[in-house]
């Protein structure tokens, strides 16, 4: 009988998870897809065409395909760490996942550091980056891995400060609290996107640097490091790798939709634009912000790698150090009053 309090709230914790993991795959196998048929219509290519209807099944295809491939790990590789690798990615980037706000009250825990949740795991994936670069014993993979974590940490710091920002607004580091924050008659006017712009937009260029996309792809740049941290990999670790990689993708862009555009709330708090559920929202949002992901990596050239560290540090920095005191400022007026 003693049993009988933890074992119900653990089980339905467990098909929550269950359920958002699912779900986020799904949706990453898709956004996949989205990103490869985005990329093709640029370049007035047809893309994925052939598995399924419209090719909307290619992304499951090629999954099949790494599952059935055999691992080759290389002989003086640390076989332990090398396969640990790809797993502490994955679990990390699905890790993310557990606080997030789909819609009110749509959270696996809905805590109350949920912010700090995230921000810890995402810095915590570079430690998958660096296993990998130094368990496979190659050379170009362990330089591949260094610049990586480089590039992650210094991105990291602008987005923290951005956060900051938000934060410095809301009062409260609980991630549904951040999205009914920006609930007021004013609809898409008065979300954070508006109000905190340059915030938004340093968010944005750092989550391309934080997530490897184009421009800032250097980790994998196949004309530099041959093909980054991941070149002795195949097969299913390879293909774990380049799901935590989506996963996190998707992870910033939901962030992003939390952050400035609202989560969940609709474009205009009247009918009919409330008689559309949340979640419905929450993913229209993310997706528009994966599309400008994907159009990012279709029109603009990677950067140099010592222009990728300047604009982090010595632009991105003192601008949201300065929008941190700036922010601060105007919130204390606001609520005292006058300086005074």
């Amino acid at each position: 009988m003693m049993t009988d309090g933890w074992v119900l709230p653990v089980l339905i914790m467990l098909l929550k998870s269950l359920a958002v993991v699912v779900a986020v795959l799904v949706y990453v196998a898709y956004v996949v897809y989205a990103d490869r048929k985005i990329w093709a219509a640029v370049q007035l290519r047809r893309g994925p065409n052939v598995v399924g209807p419209w090719g909307l099944f290619q992304t499951f295809a090629d999954m099949i395909k790494f599952v059935v491939k055999e691992p080759i790990i290389p002989a003086g590789a640390n076989k332990g760490v090398f396969i640990l690798a790809p797993l502490v990615t994955g679990f990390l980037a699905l890790s993310a996942w557990a606080v997030v706000p789909l819609a009110d009250g749509w959270a696996v825990a809905d805590i109350n550091v949920g912010i700090l949740y995230i921000f810890a795991i995402s810095s915590l994936g570079v430690y998958g980056v660096i296993m990998a670069g130094w368990a496979s014993n190659s050379k170009y993979p362990f330089l591949s891995a260094l610049r990586s974590a480089a590039q992650m940490v210094s991105y990291e710091v602008s987005i923290g400060f951005v956060i900051i920002t938000v934060l410095l607004c809301v009062g409260s580091l609980n991630l549904s609290d951040i999205v009914r924050a920006q609930d007021t008659k004013f609809g898409v006017l008065g979300w954070y996107w508006l109000r905190l712009l340059p915030m938004a937009v340093i968010f944005f260029i750092s989550a391309l640097a934080e997530t490897n996309r184009p421009p800032f792809d250097l980790v994998e740049a196949e004309s530099e490091l041959v093909a980054g941290f991941m070149v002795e990999y195949s097969s299913t670790p390879y293909m774990m790798f380049m799901l935590g990689e989506y996963v996190a993708i998707v992870t910033m862009c939901a962030m992003t939709t939390i952050l400035f555009l609202g989560g969940w709330l609709p474009l205009l708090p009247y009918a009919p634009f409330t008689w559309i559920p949340g979640v419905v929202w929450f993913v229209l949002k993310s997706s528009l912000v994966f599309f400008m992901f994907a159009m990012v990596k279709a029109f603009v050239p990677r950067y140099r790698y010592d222009q990728l560290m300047r604009l982090g540090w010595k632009v991105f920095l003192p601008i949201s150090l300065v929008m941190v005191v700036v922010v601060a400022a105007v919130v204390k007026i606001a609520q005292t009053g006058g300086i005074g």
